[in-house]
C-alpha cells in the first residue's frame, strides 16, 4: 500500500506497464523526437538532457571502439558529461570533471584511454608494463571499474586490465604485475606498497593517471599516500611524452581543489560554473604538478559569513527524477518502522532493489540477522496467529561493510549486483561510485555524519535518467537536519508513519484508529514485543544487539561541526534506543573488554599502593 493517500506530483507508480512505456516511446518518435537511450526509458521528459544526441564516434573515438560500445555495452548515446569531457581527454590536456552521480563518469576516462592504447603501433604488449593508472577509494569500486574496463577492451584482446587492492593476496598481485597490466585500477595504500616494494612492477611508461571519486579519496585519509605516489612516479615528462592527469569528483571542496592544484597543470574543467573556474584558477599555485611538490591538505571549514548565491553553502546536484522523502519516527519505533517499510517494498514486488545505509558495522550485522531470521504473522491479533508466521521480506538480503573478509565483501557485491530483487544492508563503504543495476530505492536508516554524504548515498539510485526513491529516517529531535539539507537546496516530503504501520497487518483485518499517539499503534506494539522476544531467545542476536546499541551511541556522539547541535547524545533516551535494537532494557555503555581493562588498571593501582606502603619506614624504627 502507498505511504501517502494522494499521488505525489511528478511521481510515476511502479505498476506502470511496459505497454504504457512503449506507447510513450512511439508517441515521441511520431513527434519527431529522438528515441531515448536504453537506460533512459522511464525517466521524465525534463531529464532527457542527461543524454546527448549522436554517438560515441562523433566524440572522436575510433569506429571500432565506438561500435563496440554501442553494440556490446548497450550504450545508445553518450551522456552530456561524456560528450563534454571525452574530446578534452583525447586532446591530451589535464581535465577536472565535476558531475552528478550516475552520469557515466567511468566511461569518461576509460573510453579515451583505451582509444589511444588500441591505436599504438606496434601494439602494446604486457612487457610494456602499466600505461594507465586509476586510483579509487574503495575495494568494491576497484572491482567495478576493473570489470567495466574488461568489457570495453574485450575487442582489443592485447590490452590487459587488472586491479590491486587491500585484502587481496599480495603475492598473487605481484605475479600479475610481473606479467604486466596495461590498465591498472588500485586503491592508494596497496598501490603505494607495490610501488615501493615490488621491483618487477614496471610503470616507467605511464601515460595516464586518473583520480576517480577524488573527494572520497581525501575523506578516507589518503592525502599522504597520494603525495607519496606522485613523488614515486616522478617527473611527468619522459622523452617528450607527457603524462596526462584526470581528476573526477561529484562534489568539490577546498581539499579537492588542493589536490587539483597538486596534480593538474592548466586543466580544462567540465561541469564547473564559470565563477568557480575563475576562483580555482586564481588559487592555483605556481609549479603545480611537478614531482615532489608538497601541498598541505586541510579539512574543509565552511565560512559561515561568506556571501554568495547560497549564503556560503554548496548546492547539491541531485537528479530531478529522484523522489525524496523522510519518515519522522520515534526512537523506540525505529526498528519496527524499518521492517514495515522493507516488508511493504519487497512483498509482491519482483523488481524491488533497495540499499539501506547504517552508520556502523555492528548495526549492519544486527539488522542482517533480524531480516533473515525474524518471523512475523500477518494476523498477530488472532489466537494461534503464531502458526502463520513467515519471513518479512519477499526477496533476499545481503550485507556489506568494511569489517567483513574481502572474500565475503566481493561475494555480496557480486550477488547483489546480479539480483533482480534484493536488499543490501551496508555502511558508507557502498556510498561512492558503485553502479548497481536497477536500484529502485535508497533508505538512510541513520542520517550521514556529513550532510554532503547525503548526495552520494542517494546517488546509488536514479542513475542515467532512471526513476528512483530515497527515504530518510529521522527522530523528532533531529528535525533540524531538514533545515541543514535545505541550505543545500535539498527538499524532502514527509511520509505518513501510521499508514506505514497499518501495512503490518492483513488488510482484511479490522483496523483500530483509536490510538492517541503513534507510539500506541497496536500493531507496532505487537511487533515490538515479538522482536524483543526474538532477541532475548537468541544469545547471538542479543550479543549483536548490545554491540549495535553501544556503537550507535558512540557514533551519535561523534557528530561534529554544524551537525553536533542537532545530534546531541544527551537528548537520547537510552531506554528507547535499546528498544530500537530489540532490547528490553538499556545495557551498559561499556563492553566486557572495557570492564576488563578497568579491573586490570585498578589491580595495578592496588599493587603500587602496597609497594609504597612497604617502602615507608616503620614508626619508631632507628637506623643501624
Amino acid at each position: 500500500m502507498p505511504l501517502r493517500g494522494r499521488k505525489r506530483k511528478g511521481y510515476v507508480r511502479k505498476e506502470e506497464s511496459a505497454e504504457e512505456v512503449e506507447d510513450e516511446e512511439e508517441e515521441r518518435q511520431e513527434e519527431g523526437e529522438r528515441p531515448r537511450a536504453g537506460n533512459e526509458i522511464g525517466a521524465k521528459a525534463k531529464d532527457d538532457a542527461i543524454f546527448a544526441a549522436g554517438c560515441f564516434h562523433d566524440l572522436g573515438l575510433a569506429p571500432a571502439l565506438s561500435d563496440h560500445i554501442h553494440a556490446k555495452l548497450s550504450f545508445s548515446a553518450p551522456t552530456l558529461i561524456q560528450k563534454s569531457a571525452i574530446p578534452l581527454i583525447l586532446s591530451g590536456r589535464d581535465v577536472l570533471v565535476n558531475a552528478d552521480t550516475g552520469t557515466g563518469k567511468t566511461m569518461v576516462y576509460l573510453a579515451p584511454i583505451i582509444n589511444a592504447l588500441q591505436s599504438y603501433e606496434p601494439r602494446v604488449t604486457r612487457s610494456d608494463g602499466t600505461l594507465a593508472l586509476v586510483l579509487v577509494p574503495t575495494r568494491e569500486l576497484c572491482l567495478q571499474v576493473c570489470a567495466v574496463a574488461e568489457q570495453v577492451v574485450h575487442r582489443f584482446h592485447w590490452l590487459v586490465p587488472g586491479c590491486v587492492m587491500g585484502g587481496e593476496n599480495r603475492s598473487k598481485e605481484k605475479a600479475r604485475l610481473r606479467k604486466g597490466i596495461t590498465i591498472l585500477v588500485a586503491t592508494p595504500g596497496r598501490l603505494l606498497d607495490h610501488l615501493k616494494n615490488t621491483a618487477s612492477f614496471r610503470h616507467d611508461r605511464l601515460r595516464w593517471l586518473v583520480f576517480d571519486e577524488a573527494d572520497r579519496l581525501l575523506d578516507l585519509g589518503f592525502e599522504k599516500d597520494i603525495e607519496s605516489i606522485l613523488e614515486v612516479l616522478g617527473s611527468r615528462d619522459d622523452n617528450n611524452r607527457k603524462r596526462q592527469h584526470v581528476l573526477l569528483s561529484a562534489t568539490l571542496n577546498e581539499r579537492v581543489e588542493q589536490l587539483a592544484a597538486l596534480s593538474l597543470v592548466k586543466p580544462a574543467t567540465v561541469g564547473l560554473e564559470e565563477a568557480k573556474q575563475v576562483e580555482m584558477a586564481s588559487s592555483r599555485k605556481v609549479g603545480n604538478g611537478s614531482a615532489g611538490t608538497q601541498v598541505e591538505f586541510h579539512k574543509n571549514e565552511r565560512n559561515m559569513g561568506d556571501a554568495g548565491p547560497s549564503d556560503g553553502y554548496t548546492e547539491y546536484r541531485i537528479p530531478s527524477q529522484l523522489v525524496q522523502s523522510f519518515l519522522k519516527v520515534p526512537c523506540s519505533l525505529r526498528l519496527v518502522a524499518l521492517l514495515g517499510l522493507l516488508q511493504q517494498k519487497s512483498q509482491g514486488n519482483s523488481s524491488c532493489k533497495l540499499v539501506v545505509f547504517f552508520s556502523t558495522c555492528d548495526a549492519v550485522d544486527f539488522h542482517y540477522t533480524v531480516v533473515n531470521e525474524f518471523r512475523w504473522s500477518p494476523t498477530p491479533w488472532k489466537d494461534g496467529g503464531g502458526k502463520d508466521e513467515r519471513m518479512l521480506l519477499g526477496c533476499e538480503a545481503f550485507r556489506l561493510h568494511g569489517s567483513m573478509a574481502q572474500k565475503d565483501r566481493t561475494e555480496a557485491y557480486n550477488q547483489f549486483g546480479k539480483a533482480s530483487s534484493a536488499i543490501l544492508l551496508c555502511t558508507d563503504v557502498a556510498a561512492r561510485g558503485l553502479d548497481f543495476q536497477n536500484v529502485s530505492g535508497i533508505v538512510q536508516y541513520e542520517p550521514p555524519g556529513d550532510a554532503a554524504e547525503y548526495v552520494h548515498r542517494v546517488g546509488r539510485t536514479a542513475r542515467l535518467g532512471q526513476k528512483g526513491e530515497a527515504i530518510l529516517f529521522l527522530q523528532p529531535s533531529e528535525a533540524e537536519y531538514m533545515e541543514e539539507l535545505k541550505k543545500h537546496g535539498v527538499s524532502l516530503q514527509e511520509l505518513s508513519l501510521p499508514q506505514l504501520l497499518d501495512g503490518l497487518q492483513d488488510r482484511r483485518g479490522k483496523r483500530d484508529d483509536s490510538f492517541l499517539a503513534v507510539e500506541m499503534h497496536p500493531l507496532a506494539g505487537l511487533m515490538q514485543k515479538a522482536l524483543e522476544a526474538f532477541v532475548a531467545a537468541k544469545p547471538d542476536a542479543r550479543l549483536l544487539a548490545v554491540d549495535s546499541f553501544r556503537s550507535y551511541v558512540r557514533a551519535y556522539a561523534a557528530h561534529r561541526g554544524e551537525l553536533k547541535s542537532i545530534f546531541q547524545v544527551r537528548k537520547l533516551h537510552l531506554g528507547h534506543v535499546a528498544k530500537s535494537f530489540g532490547l528490553r532494557d538499556a545495557p551498559s555503555l561499556f563492553g566486557k573488554s572495557v570492564n576488563k581493562q578497568s579491573l586490570k588498571k585498578e589491580k595495578e593501582r592496588n599493587v603500587k599502593k602496597r609497594q609504597r606502603k612497604k617502602m615507608r619506614p616503620t614508626p619508631g624504627a632507628t637506623a643501624d
